[in-house]
């Protein structure tokens, strides 16, 4: 729509991945942001979550794997997981590790 960038700066390969035909609006462009939603038979749109693994904690979106493959990097750490925990209304980055 009109308030969508036409592409990055001097990035042509990378507009061509992030920004596609729009299905619904002929002629039109859309951003790829990673988000899945769905139609309801209302007219609302329902956000499902993510096509990737991203999680957002106070408002920066977060690769947990990018975490993962800086821990692998430690020595001794044999295994790692990362993910996002809820609790008490906060969203906390947690990171679980297992030593050699």
């Amino acid at each position: 729509g009109a308030g969508v960038a036409r592409g990055y700066l001097n990035r042509p390969e990378l507009t061509e991945e992030r920004f596609l035909d729009d299905p619904f609006y002929r002629g039109e462009r859309m951003y790829q942001t990673g988000d899945l939603a769905r139609w309801l038979p209302d007219g609302t749109v329902e956000w499902l979550g993510r096509m990737d693994g991203q999680v957002k904690i106070r408002g920066y979106r977060i690769e947990p794997g990018e975490v993962e493959e800086e821990l692998r990097q430690i020595d001794r750490v044999r295994e790692e997981a990362v993910g996002a925990r809820a609790e008490g209304g906060e969203t906390e980055l947690c990171a679980y590790i297992e030593g050699q």
